[in-house]
């Protein structure tokens, strides 16, 4: 599936605050706002592990950790097992006999064909086609959906919920209740001793335990683990192997401590994104927004194809996504290797040679694993076939940017036995 990948939190509060170019991550204290920043329920444990915190996305988050640098806590995601706290998502439940119908109505997606406890990326549109928010949808029946969306959009997003549930239960027999899991923890263990090491603290049931195995990408279960009922979804914004787990505020911090032991190491933000560019995966508010259609970001796979036909597109913006679709786009999200210094978020780019700019980068980092300067952006459609040669300019000077293949580095996702790689 490929660039088809997302994270069961989604990815998520991943609206990260914008660097200049030379600054990289020693730019995450600049955020500043009069509001002030929301804590989650391990805010405290962050602290006590040595945390280096830093606003993001309204709240007080964890960068890195004493000791241990961005590139190694990314390198040990890679090879063993780490853990984030992603409580700073809201978590959303969308109850009634309504709530699939109502939840087509506000994204592209199929979610009728979905089977329980699956699970979808998926996009809130404006009639206009671009994107309020990207999400992921887990299906726990018919008449229930386990929701998350990004704290970066928190406002924006409540706030368009609120208006088109009142539109649908004004008009509607089959009536939708929203309900905020406010205060809920949310943790990502992540890498590809994750599943070894939480199967573990699977508790048994008559001296048997569940079978992670059983648990493929996107799907969801309610598991006893550590003594506690928990969501368990497997997937992830790293593109390794690994479990998002939701937590009852009450249990959050001892839990979690019972969970953190080797080879369990806590990452931060700063990994967190460098992982899930490697991975080829957007971040809200840099390379998508509002402006933005999910054809032009390559996302065109979480519209249906059951949906794409007149008399089955129902959903807010169809008009405009289907004749995207049906004509094409001026404009595609595409990955690039940068040669020279690294192309950050708002480097124009160029056709070779050329004055006039054909695309800008939206995402881009040193490579920890492929020890190449990635990136990601949007290019004009005719500079975007893979091998296209651009000039990207960076610190003043002109660079080449060649059009690359994604994910940059491959992901590993357990889809069952045989068949962990993609």
């Amino acid at each position: 599936m490929s660039n088809r990948v997302f994270s069961l939190v989604a990815s998520a509060g991943r609206h990260l605050p914008k660097c200049a170019p030379r600054r990289s991550l020693r730019c995450w204290m600049s955020t500043e706002s009069s509001t002030p920043l929301r804590r989650t329920g391990l805010y405290d444990y962050h602290l006590e592990n040595g945390a280096k915190m830093v606003p993001f996305a309204g709240y007080d988050m964890p960068l890195t950790y004493s000791g241990v640098g961005q590139v190694d806590s990314h390198k040990h995601v890679r090879s063993s097992v780490g853990l984030f706290d992603v409580g700073h998502m809201v978590q959303h439940y969308f109850k009634g006999a309504g709530a699939t119908g109502f939840l087509e109505w506000l994204t592209p997606s199929s979610l009728g064909a979905l089977s329980d406890h699956a699970s979808t990326l998926s996009v809130l549109l404006l009639p206009t086609g671009g994107i309020i928010d990207d999400t992921v949808i887990t299906k726990h029946s018919p008449d229930k959906y386990y929701v998350v969306t990004n704290a970066g959009r928190r406002d924006e997003d409540l706030a368009w919920f609120a208006e088109k549930l009142q539109e649908w239960n004004a008009t509607h027999s089959d009536k939708v209740e929203h309900e905020i899991l406010e205060n809920w923890g949310l943790v990502a263990l992540q890498g590809p001793k994750a599943a070894d090491y939480l199967q573990g603290f699977v508790d048994s049931n008559g001296g048997k335990s569940y079978d992670l195995k059983q648990l493929t990408f996107g799907k969801s279960a309610w598991l006893g683990i550590n003594g506690v009922n928990v969501h368990v979804a497997r997937g992830g914004y790293t593109g390794e192997d690994g479990f998002e787990i939701s937590l009852p505020p009450s249990e959050t911090v001892e839990w979690t401590r019972k969970i953190h032991k080797f080879p369990v190491q806590l990452a931060g933000l700063a990994a967190r994104d460098s992982l899930r560019l490697e991975a080829g995966l957007c971040l809200y508010g840099h390379d998508l927004d509002e402006t933005t259609s999910p054809v032009e970001a390559g996302l065109t796979w979480v519209i249906g194809k059951d949906r794409r036909t007149p008399e089955n597109a129902t959903f807010i913006g169809a008009d405009a996504i289907l004749k995207q679709i049906a004509n094409g786009v001026t404009r595609k999200r595409v990955g690039f290797v940068v040669e020279g210094p690294p192309a950050r978020e708002g480097a124009p780019l160029y056709a070779p040679g050329g004055s006039e700019q054909v695309g800008k980068i939206t995402s881009g980092i040193p490579s920890p694993t492929t020890a190449q300067n990635i990136a990601m952006g949007y290019v004009a459609t005719k500079h975007s076939k893979r091998g296209s040669e651009l000039d990207v300019e960076v610190r003043g000077k002109r660079r080449k940017a060649t059009v690359t293949k994604m994910p940059f580095v491959p992901t590993r996702y357990w889809r069952g036995e045989g068949v962990l790689l993609q």
